[in-house]
């Protein structure tokens, strides 16, 4: 198939590859060139050589069809299985070296019905092997490296329903591993390596607070082992890789051009919901990200002060109107990695002036945490400076006073206008795990400060959000206007007078690297910029 018969894919491959060499600015403050890595050059070149749009096809490669990004499994879980083994060997004595037994995810059913929703690998099974199937098992042993997949015994009437059946030895070259076995070998498998014990996660997600459940034995007399693989795994989830950051890469190009697709459909009059279809169909069509990352957000009038607004009571089905704001939190994922992006632009194409107060104060915060961001720096203290630009903004503008911004910060007030974190990690899941690993620092009770999803010291490595937000939610600042302490420092008339705005929030994926930070998302920012594309303007 040529490229010029799959609509948008040319253009999309086109903007990658020019993405990759684009150097990055941000108002006068340069970037490290795109493309550019925390690792050496060496372990960048190979990322490109395993993982790129014109990588070679082999039976282990992952695509979605011509331009689209390819994926060589053995190169990448390979990398990822042998960065785990290392930290396992330097943690476990070489006598109490088992094998890691992971479960992947299972077929699930929409309640008493048949009805089976499209399947998710779950997240750590993904992570270390790339499995699409469900009801697999992967390990993996930590004293040779040897790398094992269980897959269920299926019925022949499978394949009249399902397709073809696929036998051990074609998964395992898809799956670049050393066996595949079905699932009923897996006791005789397991008891024939003789393992001293069976290492499976067992931990709190610290970003959801949902426990992970080790498995069952699959094997008598050899113990499970709960309390090393967790913490190390997850701790590798959290410093990607180069070829990680190149998926992620990707998914940030095609979610990128998406809201730009999503921008250009609009004008007063649209339902929310065809800003969301804008977004999804080219991110599909153009890219192969069959799914979105979350449920998009597409928020438009005071609907843009709801933070996860476009839930099903409420799903993005508001008719948008001249004047307002329209707030689009939108990321697609591809091979489950994905970007998670959100652009906040004027359905009629020109911001009014109080618009253009709020989102200038959020555009300052969000352009001087990416240039604060570096090795060392507190998280903390990045959501910190996003409150301190944003009340100065709306301190210019006559909506908070009584004090100065010293004042204003200590009597948190910035947690009224933007009471969700600054950011969080992203990866295999949109908030992605490891935010308050053992030893960091604790969770604050501070307002705005308790909803950070990390307190960490930032890390090359690291891939994670900035997306600062000022918001005239009701819930809380009505209450706010009648506290005797809070109401002090709020004017009352002006507040009342931007409830309108509803809210605006800016959301770039960046990656930490070892002086700076690599911006991954590519949208027109500048109120001059997303004027200039509503109206038709090029992009980039």
């Amino acid at each position: 198939m040529l490229l010029r018969q799959v609509p948008g894919l040319a253009t999309a491959v086109a903007q990658f590859h020019r993405y990759r060499l684009t150097a990055a600015v941000c108002r006068g403050s340069p970037f490290r060139p795109l493309g550019s890595r925390q690792s050496s050059s060496t372990s960048a070149a190979n990322a490109m050589a395993a993982i790129s749009t014109d990588a070679p096809i082999e039976a282990d490669t992952y695509h979605m069809g011509p331009g689209t990004l390819r994926i060589s499994r053995k190169v990448l879980h390979g990398k990822l299985r042998a960065r785990l083994l290392e930290r396992l060997q330097a943690a476990l004595p070489e006598e109490k070296r088992g094998l890691v037994l992971l479960e992947g995810g299972k077929e699930t059913h929409l309640y008493s019905s048949d009805g089976e929703p499209l399947f998710r690998q779950e997240s750590y099974m993904h992570y270390l092997f790339g499995v699409q199937e469900c009801d697999w098992l992967g390990a993996l042993c930590v004293k040779t490296g040897c790398s094992l997949l269980f897959m269920p015994r299926l019925p022949e009437s499978y394949a009249v329903w399902m397709g073809r059946l696929k036998g051990p030895e074609e998964f395992k070259a898809k799956y670049g591993v050393d066996a595949v076995h079905y699932v009923d070998e897996m006791p005789d498998v397991i008891r024939g390596m003789a393992p001293p014990c069976l290492h499976v996660l067992h931990g709190v997600n610290t970003d959801s607070g949902l426990t992970v459940s080790p498995p069952q034995s699959p094997a008598e007399n050899i113990p499970l082992e709960t309390g090393t693989l967790y913490d190390i795994i997850t701790e590798c989830r959290v410093i990607k890789i180069p070829e990680e950051i190149e998926i992620i890469r990707y998914a940030n190009v095609i979610g990128s051009a998406g809201h730009i697709a999503a921008m250009r459909s609009a004008k007063p009059g649209v339902m929310e919901y065809c800003v969301e279809s804008a977004f999804l169909h080219h991110c599909y069509t153009a890219g192969g990200c069959r799914s979105p990352m979350f449920t998009p957000i597409a928020a438009s009038g005071t609907n843009a002060a709801i933070l996860h607004y476009g839930h099903a009571g409420a799903p993005n089905d508001r008719q948008t109107g001249p004047g307002e704001l329209l707030l689009l939190d939108a990321g697609c994922e591809y091979y489950v990695y994905g970007s998670d992006i959100t652009t906040t632009w004027p359905v009629g194409g020109k911001f009014t002036p109080q618009q253009r107060v709020v989102y200038e104060a959020v555009l300052a915060a969000q352009r001087d945490v990416e240039r604060a961001m570096k090795p060392g720096v507190a998280w903390t203290d990045m959501h910190a400076l996003a409150y301190r630009r944003i009340l100065e903004g709306l301190l210019a503008a006559g909506v908070v006073g009584g004090g100065s911004v010293e004042e204003l910060l200590e009597a948190d007030i910035g947690g009224l206008f933007m009471p969700h974190g600054l950011g969080h990690f992203l990866g295999l899941n949109t908030h992605d795990v490891g935010g308050y690993p053992p030893g960091s620092p604790a969770r604050s009770s501070r307002p705005g400060f308790r909803s950070l999803r990390t307190s960490r010291v930032l890390q090359p490595g690291m891939v994670i959000t900035v997306e600062p937000g000022c918001y005239f939610n009701p819930a809380l600042l009505m209450p706010a206007l009648q506290d005797p302490v809070k109401s002090k420092y709020l004017v009352r008339d002006a507040v009342l007078s931007y409830m309108a705005v509803g809210g605006v929030r800016l959301e770039d994926n960046v990656v930490v690297t070892e002086s700076g930070i690599e911006r991954l998302t590519q949208v027109p920012r500048s109120p001059e910029e997303v004027e200039a594309v509503m109206a038709g303007a090029d992009w980039p």
